[in-house]
């Protein structure tokens, strides 16, 4: 049995003015769509905060520096038809508006990243298409609670 390769990542709970988050909508092939914040793998050399910033800039343009926060995910999944033990930091920064810039995705990311929306917290609860990781709302609860926000 072949072992996973650990894929280091950084997340973004990037909120909005009206405190929604926003998520990209995957399509891969791989699973049904799925929707998830932004992010994504640490270069090599790269630790989670710079990942975190230079991911941020990537997907939605926005050039800051997000607040590390002590929540940490580890999955096991396939990405991109590898297998890999995903262990993501999640990070929050708070947008000023809702306008985004997708030009800085890669290719792949602009096959599998078409759909960008920003989500209430009660939105998530209902809504019918996955989004990772599951437990979503609790992370972004707890977010909240460590940045000492409002929930």
């Amino acid at each position: 049995m072949t072992g996973r390769r650990v894929r280091r990542a950084a997340r973004v709970a990037l909120l909005d003015p009206d405190g929604r988050v926003l998520l990209f909508r995957f399509t891969t092939g791989d699973y049904p769509p799925f929707w998830v914040m932004p992010g994504g793998e640490c270069e090599p050399g790269e630790d989670f905060p710079q990942a975190a910033s230079r991911e941020l800039r990537e997907e939605t343009g926005i050039a800051a520096s997000p607040a590390p926060l002590s929540i940490v995910k580890e999955a096991k999944y396939t990405y991109l038809g590898e297998p890999v033990k995903s262990v993501e930091h999640f990070f929050l920064w708070r947008a000023e508006t809702t306008r985004i810039d997708t030009s800085g995705h890669t290719d792949i990311e602009q096959k599998i990243m078409r759909e960008h929306r920003w989500f209430s917290r009660a939105e998530l609860l209902e809504f019918d298409e996955q989004f990772y990781p599951a437990d979503l709302p609790d992370i972004l609860a707890a977010l909240d609670q460590q940045a000492g926000a409002e929930p």
